[in-house]
């Protein structure tokens, strides 16, 4: 039997500036100079961590518009043991969990100084940023029980 679960309402209906802002926020970070297939995988990966569903699938269709393979997508939640996925790939994506999972130990020296050893103080920013951008979006998602279809 299919559970359904009701929408509760829509907040960026309710209040569309804050639609704006956020729309805003990731037009900035596909202008940065992170690649946008890093970007898509770490919306993915924050995502999945999160379990919302609504994103998972609006950000995977979104990856695979912009030339992501199944492949990875699929592997992505098991990154540390995929040989799918590039060492600044892994690097990021090591961040992507401290962060989303902050309430652990926060980010780690270890995981900074690998980023610092090949992104800019402002892509390190930018990377932040977009893993707390999703996680934002995820908890609007799941909190209002966005549909995932």
């Amino acid at each position: 039997m299919k559970k359904v679960i009701k929408h509760r309402f829509d907040v960026w209906q309710e209040e569309p500036l804050y639609w704006d802002l956020m729309s805003g926020m990731d037009k900035r970070l596909y202008e940065s100079t992170i690649p946008k297939s890093l970007i898509d995988i770490i919306k993915v990966r924050v995502s999945q961590i999160n379990k919302c569903a609504f994103c998972i699938d609006y950000h995977t269709e979104d990856a695979l518009k912009h030339g992501e393979t199944s492949r990875r997508i699929f592997a992505l939640s098991a990154w540390q043991e995929s040989p799918l996925f590039t060492d600044i790939e892994r690097m990021v994506l090591e961040v992507v969990e401290e962060v989303t999972y902050i309430f652990n130990h926060g980010v780690s020296d270890e995981a900074y100084e690998k980023l610092l050893s090949h992104f800019t103080k402002k892509e390190i920013a930018d990377i932040i940023v977009c893993i707390c951008h999703m996680n934002f979006l995820n908890r609007i998602g799941i909190s209002t029980k966005t549909a995932a279809y």
